[in-house]
C-alpha cells in the first residue's frame, strides 16, 4: 500500500540549528500516530514537514496523496492543514475582518484567505463540516473575537474542508474545555473510522481520543520508540499572600468585541489574601476577564473597574505589577526578539524589548532562566522557538519581576510534564512574597493546590462564586 507520506533520512535545519536529524517515517492510510517528547524536541517541525510547510535540507520526502506518488509538496499544501496555535496566529494577526465562514471557504481551496467567495461545491462542503464540528453559531463572527477554544474548533473545521486523507494536530486539546475535548474527540474518532489518518503531537496523552495509537517520541530532533518516564514531584500548596483590602473591583462591567458581548454584566471583587480559580466553557468570557483585570480591556460605558492596590491606576503601573500569560500574549511575541529581551521586558511592561536593566534585574533574568532551563534560549529569536519554548519564556517574563497579580490564562498549555511541575514549584515562594494568583484552567493539574476561591462563568456572567478554603469573615 502506498504511504500517504514517506520520510527517508530527513534532516531540517533553520537558523543554523538542526531541528530534525535523519528522521525516517512512513504514514499509512488510516493510521493513528501520537507524538510525544519535550518542548523543543522537534514535534511541531515534524508536523510541518508532513504538511509541506517546511522542506528538508537532506533526505527524501514523498507523498502518496490520492494514490499518486509525488515529490512535490504542492498538493499537500492545498489539502493538509496543521491544526494548532500557528494556524490561529495567522488569522489573529490580520488587519481586516475574516469571518469564520471566510476561514472555512479559504480552507476548501487550500488558500490562506478567502478573496473570491465560495463555489457551490465549497458551500456544500461547508454545510457538512459545520454540522460535524458544531460551529454554526460562529459562522458570521470575526475570527479575532473568538475564544481560544472556539478558535481551535474553527481551525479544525478549516482543516476538514478539503476532505483530507490525513489530519495533523499540534497540542490540539489545549484551550478546550472538558466537554469540547469529548465532543471533538468524537469527531476525530469518526474521521479515523472513515479511513482518515490522524497524527497528534501532545504533552497530555490521557486527553487523546480513544484511537489505536502508535506512539513515537521526538527528542533532540530524532525519532524513537516511546518510553515512560517517572512522574515529577507534586509542587507544594500555595500559601496565602500577606496584605489586606481589595485588589480589584468590578461593578457592572461589560466588554463588547465587534458588537458581540464577550463579558458581563459582571460584579466581582478580588481581595488581598485570595487566589482565584476561573472556569467555564469555551466562549464563557474567561480570557476576556483575565485581560480586563490586567488592563488590556476597559469596560463599556456604565461599568467600572478599579484597582485599589495601585496608588495611580496608570497603564505603566499596571504593566509593572501584573504578570499575564495567555494565548494572545504568545502571538504578540512572535517577532525577531531574543529570549533575553522577552523576559527582561517584564519590568517596563513592554513586549519584546526592554530598557537597560540594572545589575540586580539582569541577575534576576539569569536566575529565572537557569531555574526553568532557559539558558540556551536567551540568545535565540522568539520566531525560531517551539510553542512550548516560547511559553516557558513568557512564564519567566510573568514572574521575574515578582508581580502583585499573576494571571495564568491556560498559561501552562504547550508545556511538557516536567516544565509544568518546575514552574508550579515557583509559585509558593512568590505567594509568600505577596503575589496573588488567578488561574483560568480547564484541567485540575493546571490549578495548583492552595487556590482559595472559584469563579465559574457562563455566557459572560458569574454562574457561581464560592470559597474553596476557610477565609476570614467579611470577604467575598
Amino acid at each position: 500500500m502506498l504511504p500517504l507520506v514517506e520520510l527517508q533520512d530527513v534532516t531540517v535545519i533553520a537558523g543554523g540549528r538542526s531541528l530534525l536529524q535523519h528522521v525516517t517515517l512512513h504514514i499509512q492510510p488510516g493510521e493513528a500516530i501520537r507524538l510525544s517528547g519535550p518542548n523543543g524536541g522537534g514535534k511541531t517541525t515534524l508536523l510541518r514537514v508532513l504538511a509541506g510547510e517546511v522542506a528538508p535540507v537532506g533526505g527524501r520526502r514523498t507523498y502518496g496523496l490520492g494514490g499518486v506518488p509525488r515529490r512535490s509538496a504542492v498538493q499537500a499544501r492545498r489539502t493538509l492543514s496543521l491544526v494548532g496555535p500557528d494556524a490561529e496566529a495567522f488569522f489573529l494577526t490580520r488587519d481586516w475582518v475574516q469571518t469564520v465562514r471566510d476561514v472555512l471557504l479559504a480552507g476548501f481551496e487550500g488558500e490562506a484567505l478567502n478573496l473570491w467567495g465560495g463555489s457551490p461545491a465549497a458551500e456544500a462542503r461547508l454545510t457538512e463540516v459545520v454540522a460535524l464540528t458544531g460551529i454554526g453559531a460562529l459562522l458570521e463572527r470575526d475570527f479575532r473575537t473568538l475564544s481560544h477554544g472556539q478558535r481551535r474548533r474553527v481551525v479544525l473545521a478549516r482543516a476538514l474542508m478539503p476532505s483530507p486523507e490525513l489530519v495533523l494536530l499540534d497540542e490540539f486539546t489545549d484551550g478546550l474545555s472538558e466537554g469540547a475535548r469529548a465532543e471533538l474527540g468524537g469527531v476525530l474518532g469518526d474521521l479515523h473510522a472513515s479511513g482518515v489518518a490522524v497524527i497528534l503531537a501532545t504533552h497530555r496523552p490521557d486527553e487523546a481520543p480513544a484511537l489505536p495509537w502508535r506512539t513515537l517520541r521526538v527528542e533532540d530532533g530524532r525519532l524513537a520508540d516511546e518510553f515512560h518516564a517517572s512522574r515529577p514531584p507534586i509542587p507544594s500548596p500555595l500559601p496565602r499572600p500577606p496584605g489586606s483590602g481589595d485588589l480589584v473591583r468590578l461593578r457592572g462591567a461589560e466588554i463588547f468585541r465587534n458588537g458581540h458581548r464577550a463579558l458581563g454584566p459582571l460584579s466581582w471583587t478580588w481581595q488581598a489574601g485570595q487566589h482565584w480559580l476561573v472556569t467555564g466553557e469555551n466562549g464563557s468570557g474567561k480570557s476576556t476577564l483575565a485581560r480586563l483585570v490586567a488592563g488590556e480591556f476597559w469596560p463599556a460605558l456604565g461599568g467600572e473597574v478599579t484597582r485599589p492596590y495601585l496608588r495611580r491606576d496608570l497603564l505603566s503601573e499596571r504593566r509593572r505589577t501584573v504578570g499575564l500569560v495567555g494565548a494572545e500574549t504568545g502571538i504578540r511575541q512572535r517577532r525577531e526578539w531574543t529570549g533575553q529581551e522577552v523576559i527582561a521586558s517584564a519590568w517596563s511592561g513592554s513586549e519584546g524589548f526592554a530598557p537597560e536593566l540594572s545589575g540586580t534585574q539582569g541577575g534576576e533574568v539569569e536566575a529565572i532562566a537557569a531555574y526553568l532551563g532557559l539558558g540556551e534560549l536567551l540568545g535565540r529569536s522568539a520566531a525560531t522557538l517551539s510553542q512550548g519554548q516560547l511559553r516557558r519564556l513568557l512564564l519567566a517574563r510573568a514572574v521575574v519581576h515578582r508581580p502583585r497579580l499573576l494571571i495564568l490564562d491556560e498559561g501552562l498549555d504547550f508545556l511538557d510534564t516536567y516544565s509544568r511541575a518546575r514552574f508550579l514549584a515557583l509559585l509558593p515562594e512568590l505567594a509568600r512574597g505577596g503575589t496573588h494568583l488567578m488561574v483560568v484552567a480547564h484541567r485540575a493539574e493546571d490549578a495548583p493546590a492552595g487556590l482559595t476561591h472559584h469563579l465559574h462563568l457562563s455566557g459572560g456572567t458569574a454562574e457561581f462564586v464560592r470559597a474553596l478554603a476557610a477565609e476570614p469573615a467579611g470577604t467575598g
